[in-house]
Order: structure tokens, then sequence, then C-alpha cells
């Protein structure tokens, strides 16, 4: 029998061995590129592509103005004219006498509208009125405390001007600040009614006067 020999690779064969390794290489290089694009590279981003849109915004027109027409022409202001009248020099003036007017037939002098006790007003003294009898108005602010009030245990305090006359009496009061309530205030003026002063005195004159006087109400 005949022993074979291995025959030596044909060109063919050796093309296709060939080209089977370059494939097998190729592939790698392709995996090794894809690779390095998508994780070691950095990943692209895609562009934001768009017109630029400008904001509209609604103006509103100011109301239509009417511009009124000119003023029409001025009339020229008239002008003065002097009377005619003559006037004689030989008028004179009656005199003014007791004997032409007497004086039972005179009117009276006016009163002054506005009286020193209509409203209080400063008027000058050098010695104040004082309060005569103090003990006498504590027993006056617990005789017209309003006996509602007093149980409530509401109070107040009243701040009164007081016209005082030259005997030394109360001839007006006026409520200055009042202790909101009407009660208490009508009781102060009850109180400050019965007070008596001595009389103001102004150059050793005594002189009515305007005083300042706080009345106060408390449940002790």
């Amino acid at each position: 029998m005949m022993e074979t020999k291995d025959l030596p690779a044909t060109a063919n064969e050796r093309l296709k061995a060939t080209s089977r390794n370059l494939t097998q290489i190729g592939i790698l290089i392709a995996v090794a590129l894809h690779f390095g694009l998508f994780v070691l590279v950095r990943p692209f981003k895609a562009a934001e592509l768009g017109s630029p849109v400008e904001e509209i915004t609604a103006i509103t027109l100011p109301p239509e103005v009417k511009i009124p027409p000119p003023p029409g022409q001025i009339s020229r202001p008239a002008t003065p004219r002097i009377a005619s009248i003559q006037v004689s020099e030989d008028i004179t003036i009656s005199p003014t006498t007791f004997d032409t007017n007497p004086v039972e037939g005179l009117l009276p002098p006016a009163l002054s509208v506005d009286q020193p006790a209509d409203r209080p007003s400063f008027i000058p003294y050098d010695s104040p009125p004082v309060l005569m009898n103090a003990s006498q108005v504590q027993a006056l602010l617990l005789r017209y405390y309003p006996p509602s009030l007093k149980s409530a245990g509401i109070g107040g305090r009243i701040e009164l001007w007081l016209y005082v006359n030259e005997s030394g009496l109360v001839e007006r009061s006026v409520v200055n600040v009042s202790s909101g309530s009407v009660l208490l205030d009508n009781a102060a003026a009850r109180v400050v009614s019965e007070m008596r002063f001595s009389p103001a005195k102004n150059r050793d004159k005594v002189t009515p006067v305007w005083v300042q006087q706080l009345v106060t109400f408390t449940v002790t």
C-alpha cells in the first residue's frame, strides 16, 4: 500500500486562512473603537434647535386728548369815567351838642357779645382762689356718686373749668375732659356747684377768674 504524503496548501486555502484571521482582527478592532467612542469619549448631546420667540406685551394706549379751542379775544375793560357832579364848597356840617341831641334820646351802649363768664379764658390774677369747704366736698362726692356705677366699681375723673365770681361762688362749670360717663359728669357738676372759694385777687382787688378743677370718683 502506498503511503500518502501531506500535500502543500494551495493559494486558495492560504487566502481563506489569512482572510479568517484578518476578519477576526478587524472585528476586535471595531469593538474596541466602539467601546472607546461610547464609554471613554464624552457622550454627544443634541443641540436645541429652534427659532427665538419674542414675548409680546400688550400696551394700553392713553385716551384721546381733545385740545380745547383757543380762547376768544378778551374784551377790553370799560374805561372809568369821572362824574360830572359839582360839589359845592358851601356845604357845612351842623355842630353836635347836647342841646340838639339830649342824652335821653341816645341809644344805650352796645353790650359786649363775649363776656368773661361766657367761655373759659385767661383772666390775670395775683392770688388764686382757694377751696374753703374741702371736707364738705368729700362728703358730697360720696353723696352724689351714682349708686349703679359705685356698686359696679366704675369710677372716673372729670376735668372742669370753673368760673369763680368775686364772692367765691361757682357761677358756671364747663367739662373740659369727660370721664366717659354722663352720670359721672353730671355728678361732678353738682359737686362743684356747692364749692366755696376765697375769691381771687389781682393787685389786692377781688376779681372773677376761670380755674381748672379735677373731680375724681373712686371706689374705696
